[in-house]
């Protein structure tokens, strides 16, 4: 063998390649033997780790020889390190999940910068930067013994579970006292239309803490780009909004451009009374009646109203119709480009311009005028079916009455000839 030598060549087996745990790791059998909770629950949990699935035993993380049956198992020299500390756990996950070509036997579509992303975050800084033990390495989301597939129900980052694994910290109070920072955004998100949405419809694709803050790389969003990561999916209102003079005017207050109407983690569903100066209006914290915006506010209110109105008064219009028989589906189906321009004037409210609202409305205003009309003319044609068949039936009545008289007629004047010709027997 050439280059490397028989020795390396050895040594990147025993690196590169599972120690086949399940036929040969006695490291288990020990640990569930010793009576010790602390020992025997993460050689039990193991059975169902995805690592051990792989084909991945105690040694590959811990080091050691786990063909050995007493404390030599335990050999630094082979090197054991035990229970990883805070930043060994980064390389001991690192050693694998980096490395691309090993990866691709495995799992070819994982990603292997997770540890590059995660020396970036606010984590990861903190612990390379000030030693910080209570920050969250990989073990921290991925239960060490029991990770599993984020695919999987039972996975702790599975996208129902990652709110209360970010939670494990961010909602402990008394642990997250030295960070001066809130611990009610577990709490809050889920009131949110985003926690409805994935656990009340099953949206599984719905935002949950690391859509924002991303993962490995887990930050919190700057004011400056607040925008940015709530237009990943609300991508017409973010550009509208990155337009718009409000986009400079909180930048330049350092107020977070969405969440400062949406609030961040207990965002509830967006309505026209959030638009405004009414009670509950997010405009009037800031605008009054007699300033530019608040008069603007107003108008892009009324001109919403109005398509909403005049939208609804078409469609009932013809439900009516439909429901008396009326054939009015083409109109029905027309009409659902007037709410198409009613969701396109909402969305350019973020533009905070009243003649972007006006236009979506007034597209909007003619359809449902135009819908209103056939809806009208449909029920004028059912009053005119209800004339007409009210006169046929009048017509037919009397046709009906008249041939009964006719008939009682012809039948009294058959019995008068009867009478009349019959005589007497002799």
């Amino acid at each position: 063998m050439t280059g490397i030598g028989l020795g390396g060549a050895l040594l990147l087996a025993v690196v590169l390649w599972p120690s086949q745990a399940g036929a040969a790791d006695a490291c288990a059998t020990c640990h569930l033997e010793t009576g010790d909770e602390r020992l025997a629950a993460p050689a039990r949990n193991f059975d169902g780790d995805i690592h051990k699935a792989k084909g991945f035993g105690c040694v590959d993380c811990h080091g050691g020889d786990s063909r050995a049956t007493g404390m030599e198992a335990m050999d630094p020299g082979k090197g054991f390190i035990g229970k990883p500390s805070h930043p060994q756990i980064i390389q001991v996950c690192g050693r694998c999940h980096s490395d691309a070509s090993f990866m691709k036997r495995y799992n070819p579509s994982l990603r292997v910068d997770q540890v590059a992303e995660y020396v970036t975050s606010v984590h990861g800084r903190r612990l390379r930067e000030l030693g910080d033990p209570k920050v969250a390495t990989c073990a921290s989301c991925h239960p060490a013994h029991a990770i599993r597939p984020r695919s999987d129900p039972k996975s702790s980052v599975y996208p129902l579970h990652v709110a209360d694994t970010c939670g494990r910290c961010h909602a402990d109070a008394k642990y997250m006292a030295g960070y001066k920072i809130p611990t009610d955004q577990v709490e809050k998100y889920k009131t949110s239309v985003h926690w409805a949405a994935m656990t009340t419809k099953g949206d599984l694709s719905a935002p949950t803490c690391n859509s924002c803050h991303g993962n490995h790389g887990a930050v919190p969003p700057g004011v400056g780009w607040v925008g940015n990561v709530c237009g990943q999916c609300h991508t017409v209102q973010a550009d509208l909004f990155k337009a718009s003079v409000h986009a400079k005017a909180f930048a330049q207050m350092g107020t977070p451009g969405c969440a400062t109407c949406h609030e961040n983690h207990a965002i509830h569903p967006p309505g026209d009374f959030m638009l405004g100066l009414g009670d509950k209006a997010v405009c009037a914290n800031c605008h009054g009646p007699d300033d530019k915006g608040g008069k603007s506010a107003v108008e892009m209110r009324a001109l919403i109203d109005s398509l909403r109105v005049e939208s609804d008064k078409a469609g009932s219009l013809l439900l009516r119709a439909e429901r008396a028989g009326m054939e009015v589906s083409e109109a029905q189906f027309d009409l659902n480009g007037a709410r198409d321009d009613l969701i396109k004037a909402r969305a350019a409210v973020h533009a905070f311009k009243v003649d972007a609202v006006k236009q979506a409305v007034d597209t909007g205003l003619a359809v449902s005028a135009k819908a209103y009309g056939r809806g009208i003319r449909a029920l004028g044609e059912l009053g005119f079916r209800r004339k007409g068949l009210a006169a046929s039936l009048v017509v037919i009545f009397a046709l009906i009455v008249g041939l009964v008289l006719k008939i009682r007629q012809l039948d009294r004047r058959t019995d008068v000839r009867s009478r009349a010709g019959e005589t007497p027997h002799e």
